[in-house]
């Protein structure tokens, strides 16, 4: 499979980007508005998670059908951050119930984009 057919390419990847950035700004406002994370944010990462696992779902397929990424050690420890990321930040906001919590899910949103730009170059280091 070449590098723009990469299982972790695609509208999912995109969809789970563009998500992330949403509920970053979201919880950059609630920050800046001294609220602590609400009901929204949550839902959010919930479904930012959804999203990622399904990334991880479809690397996972193309792995069982013997395509191999370009860095295995670095996609796979990439992978593994990326699916704890919102269960983390979850967690965090709810021990943290203040403007702070806000914070903490605004910037491991600002992280998962970045995450995912790795992963997906660490998949295609090879070239295809």
């Amino acid at each position: 499979m070449n590098a723009a057919g990469s299982p972790v390419d695609g509208a999912l990847a995109v969809a789970a980007i563009v998500l992330s950035l949403l509920v970053a700004v979201w919880a950059l406002i609630a920050t800046l508005r001294h609220r602590p994370p609400d009901l929204i944010q949550l839902i959010g990462l919930g479904v930012l998670e959804l999203a990622l696992l399904g990334l991880a779902v479809l690397a996972g397929v193309a792995l069982a059908g013997g395509e191999q990424p370009g860095e295995p050690g670095a996609f796979f420890g990439y992978l593994v951050t990326l699916v704890c990321l919102p269960p983390l930040a979850g967690v965090l906001a709810r021990m943290e119930p203040t403007r702070w919590g806000s914070a903490i899910v605004c910037a491991i949103c600002l992280v998962t984009p970045v995450v995912v730009v790795r992963l997906q170059q660490t998949w295609e280091v090879l070239g295809g």
